[in-house]
């Protein structure tokens, strides 16, 4: 069975066939999924899903590309909110230098009083991180960010960057763009990283894996990361997912 660790059903591109989407993704094989809030309304739908299905789960923080609208009160909330039964993580938070909508230093403000937050209430935290690998390690380094440890997301960044990353309790995690034929650091990376820290995502409905690239993505395409990444291991899908699987339960500290 497979645990895809970061999916955004909350997001408006499943409103119309969500339970059409669940289905493919259980007869896929996922048994799991992290449902990823990062502003006001992507929250609220993320804990309505996993109040009303028992195999999804919730992140829930706030996106440094929108960092510029968070406030005092959101981060109580978020505080309050840690507490739910159902939410295993804060995230996705981090740095994106790609927009430009929220400037540097209010991303890193807002990324640094997250991880204080994840700090206080035991949670590992999911990091989005857009070309900004340096001053992501660099934060995360300085804030002490091993005492929680938790998943870089859908990795895109070297070996190098992933070994700063791994020595400080974090899970790798990839997605579609290992599959993409040109995706030269995802597939090195797929081969480097431990197998007790690799984890497996989709970020649907984005950045859907070879053959569907372009179009939505969903859940059920984990598959096609866990089959591209078993074959770069030299492993075999089902022990790939089976080790994953068991990654993302000992991170989220989920039990059967």
């Amino acid at each position: 069975m497979l645990f895809d660790t970061h999916v955004h059903l909350n997001a408006e591109q499943f409103e119309d066939d969500l339970e059409q989407v669940l289905k493919r993704a259980n007869e896929a094989g996922v048994e799991r999924m992290v449902v990823v809030g990062f502003d006001e309304k992507t929250i609220k739908k993320a804990i309505e899903l996993v109040e009303t299905y028992d195999f999804l789960y919730a992140a829930v923080g706030w996106h440094p590309v929108d960092a510029i609208d968070m406030t005092g009160e959101h981060l109580s909330w978020l505080e309050e909110l840690a507490s739910h039964p159902k939410v295993v993580a804060l995230g996705e938070m981090g740095l994106d230098y790609h927009w430009d909508k929220s400037p540097k230093d209010v991303q890193k403000d807002v990324f640094r009083k997250q991880i204080h937050l994840a700090k206080k209430v035991n949670l590992p935290i999911i990091i989005h991180n857009r070309d900004a690998d340096q001053d992501i390690v660099e934060i995360l380094e300085a804030e002490g960010a091993d005492e929680v440890g938790g998943i870089m997301h859908c990795f895109g960044g070297s070996v190098e960057i992933a070994d700063r990353c791994l020595k400080m309790n974090f899970y790798i995690s990839l997605g579609g763009p290992v599959t993409f034929k040109n995706a030269r650091r995802p597939k090195e990376v797929a081969k480097h990283v431990p197998a007790d820290k690799l984890l497996i995502e989709t970020d649907c409905p984005y950045l859907a894996p070879h053959p569907n690239r372009g179009k939505r993505n969903e859940p059920a395409y984990v598959k096609l990361v866990a089959e591209e990444i078993a074959a770069l291991r030299e492993t075999t899908y089902e022990q790939l997912a089976k080790q994953t699987t068991e990654n993302a339960k000992k991170l989220f500290k989920i039990k059967d």
